[in-house]
């Protein structure tokens, strides 16, 4: 399988600028842990991730002021990213090497056009054995005295 046959189209995304309250609203209303950033809702192209991980331990554990914006707290380096017709166990061995249960999908020029995550691995492959070993490999802790 392709990418682009598991993968979520357009889903919604948040520009650096946003107040960081706007991407939280985003992953509770949709039941998200993962919104990507893009340089602007136009172009859409991929700069920058938020999850909710980024803003438990780099907003709310360190007390950072409410107004703070996307740009303060997302991961910009390294984006995990695929093309749309990267093979799935691409996609597989991204997130087990890079420990992430999302991968975005861009066109050659970076623009977002859809995200991987997980769940879509597990769902619409429907390789539940081989989906079990993933996310075992992804959760696996490298570094076992954090």
């Amino acid at each position: 399988m392709k990418a682009r046959e598991v993968m979520t189209e357009y889903p919604q995304a948040v520009t650096p600028s946003d107040p960081l309250s706007h991407a939280a609203a985003l992953m509770r209303d949709g039941d998200l842990g993962f919104v990507p950033v893009v340089e602007d809702r136009e172009s859409r192209r991929l700069v920058g991730v938020i999850t909710d991980r980024d803003i438990a331990i780099r907003h709310v554990a360190a007390a950072h002021a409410d107004d703070c914006a996307i740009k303060q707290h997302m991961t910009a380096d390294p984006l995990v990213t695929v093309s749309p017709d990267a093979p799935t166990s691409d996609v597989h061995n991204l997130m087990m090497e890079h420990q992430v249960r999302r991968v975005a999908v861009v066109d050659s020029d970076g623009h977002l056009l859809g995200v991987i995550a997980q769940a879509d691995v597990a769902t619409k492959e429907g390789r539940n054995k081989e989906t079990g070993q993933i996310v075992e490999r992804i959760s696996e802790d490298k570094d076992p005295l954090r």
